[in-house]
């Protein structure tokens, strides 16, 4: 073969080669950018699981409230927008991290020892099985509060079943330098007054276990009426703020004592 046959091949090798060589390097650089599209992928997954996770978590540690459901006749349910209304408050003008959702629950369920606050209110009569009553108390002795708002005409039915809870206690008036009083607003008078019933000054009492307050109830007062959505009863925006603020002192001291 001559020499120009030779420098043919070499250049037709050379050629094929580099064509291998594009070929190798195109496919390769496939591979790597599906690799890296893969990855990116993954990635993008992970992160996204993680956030729902953590979204769960805090949703799931987030403070609720659960409105007592009773028997007896008295409209336990009412106003429902009312723990909503409170939360959302609470939310804006403190750390708490909370859900405002309504919940209830039963006092012979052992989901009540889900919630660190519970919240009881109505008009009329109250009624609570032994079971319950024993369950209320277990749940209170070991660190539950319990809130209870006269929505008017429940003063002596609920005075009648604690009773049933704590047979040895008594409500005890609290006074106006108490600490649920300026935890987080001060209400240097005591309960601000809501919603008239019988033109009776507002009062608060507290029920006491080793010390603690475990119970707090409001008379006269009615803050949960405050809480429930402007249109409900129509109460003037400063009466709104005072329930909102009253309740959430409720809280936080629920949450700190």
């Amino acid at each position: 073969m001559n020499s120009s046959g030779l420098f043919f091949n070499f250049v037709t090798f050379l050629s094929l080669k580099r064509l291998f060589l594009l070929k190798y390097i195109s496919q390769f650089m496939k591979y790597s950018m599906l690799k890296i599209n893969i990855e990116l992928i993954l990635i993008s997954i992970i992160l996204a699981l993680s956030i729902h996770s953590i979204a769960l978590s805090q949703e799931k540690s987030a403070f609720k409230i659960a409105r007592v459901k009773y028997s007896g006749g008295g409209d336990w349910y009412n106003d429902q927008s009312a723990e909503v209304n409170l939360l959302k408050f609470v939310r804006e003008n403190t750390n708490l991290n909370v859900n405002p959702t309504f919940f209830y629950v039963d006092l012979a369920n052992d989901n009540l020892f889900l919630y660190p606050v519970i919240f009881l209110t109505g008009h009329g009569n109250v009624n609570f099985t032994e079971r319950e009553a024993r369950n209320l108390r277990a749940y209170l002795e070991n660190g539950g509060f319990l809130y209870i708002d006269d929505d008017y005409g429940l003063d002596e039915h609920i005075r009648r079943e604690m009773k049933k809870v704590f047979p040895d206690k008594e409500f005890v008036e609290l006074p106006f330098n108490h600490k649920i009083y300026n935890c987080h607003f001060v209400f240097p008078n005591g309960l601000p007054k809501i919603h008239e019933h019988d033109n009776k000054p507002p009062q608060g009492f507290g029920m006491f276990h080793n010390g603690r307050m475990c119970v707090f109830y409001t008379y006269e007062s009615n803050p949960s009426d405050g809480w429930a959505d402007p249109e409900v009863h129509n109460n003037p925006p400063e009466k709104r703020e005072a329930a909102l603020k009253i309740g959430t002192n409720i809280i936080v001291y629920a949450l700190t004592n």
